[in-house]
């Protein structure tokens, strides 16, 4: 799938499974033309690969809200990369994000004051998401 797409979006959770899901090997699987987004987690995402995929034209370019180390440091070459577009890890943000997120801390409340497990986004601590 790699190799057909335009754009990879990477929304994944950070766990073990996931660590460095997108290394040298999927941005070579990559289109030259193609651009990686990563609005998921850092940690999903080996950055040194990426770098040398943008540097080495394997893809055109990425979209980036977060990284493996955050901040990320000064001294990155993504910095100076202008096929690489930076957000400060905000994708998330949106007119109606605290009213959504107060929903679900409502709900779970209303649940753990009657005795029950709450039932919106509950963390499943095996698959660590």
């Amino acid at each position: 799938m790699l190799a057909q797409s335009d754009y990879v979006i990477n929304t994944l959770p950070l766990s073990k499974d996931t660590q460095h899901l997108m290394g040298a090997e999927q941005f070579q699987a990559m289109k030259a033309s193609a651009y990686y987004i990563n609005i998921g987690r850092g940690g999903t995402t080996d950055t040194s690969a990426l770098i040398e995929a943008i540097k080495n034209k394997g893809i055109a370019g990425a979209g980036l809200d977060v990284f493996e180390k955050e901040p990320l440091e000064e001294d990155s070459p993504l910095w100076q990369m202008d096929n690489v577009i930076m957000t400060p890890h905000n994708s998330g943000a949106t007119v109606h994000y605290h009213e959504r997120a107060m929903e679900i801390v409502f709900r779970n409340l209303q649940d753990y004051v009657q005795g029950r497990t709450p039932s919106r986004n509950l963390v499943n601590l095996e698959k660590q998401y």
